[in-house]
């Protein structure tokens, strides 16, 4: 498994509850720019429109030796997901108001471009700062304990 880009924002910003895999739907030379790393995911985020999923602000730049078709870098992506995924996805979004993250991009063993998908609630400010003093804790909590040994 080759992981293309990693959303490290993600889990500061938001409470991660689930996880799936999507497939990423590509046109002509994003595929190439992709293996290349090439891609932005920081601001991305998925939409349930009319039974299926796309994915926005997800900017693959151009391949670099394309000649003929190059695809616009920040048009929508459709990710392919089966329909009871979609089903269940659409009642715990508009039920409880939670958003579509990606978490990584990355090829599987068979070489097919992935997105892991999360469904997410976001953090308040207070809660971001609650969890950076508990990590900093731990961290020195842990330099004590090695310094110990």
């Amino acid at each position: 498994m080759k992981i293309v880009a990693v959303n490290r924002k993600a889990k500061r910003d938001y409470e991660i509850l689930e996880t799936l895999e999507a497939g990423i739907e590509l046109k002509g030379s994003e595929v190439k720019s992709l293996r290349e790393g090439n891609v932005s995911i920081k601001d991305a985020f998925a939409k349930i429109e009319d039974g299926e999923v796309w994915l926005y602000n997800f900017r693959i730049s151009p391949y670099k030796y394309s000649t003929a078709f190059v695809p616009d870098p920040e048009r929508p992506k459709k990710l392919l997901l089966h329909k009871r995924e979609i089903r269940k996805l659409t009642g715990k979004v508009a039920e409880k108001g939670l958003t579509l993250i990606p978490l990584k991009v990355y090829f599987n063993k068979r070489g097919w471009a992935k997105v892991e998908l999360a469904l997410a609630k976001g953090r308040k400010l207070y809660d971001k700062r609650e969890l950076i003093k508990r990590k900093t804790l731990e961290r020195e909590a842990q330099r004590a304990m090695k310094r110990y040994k």
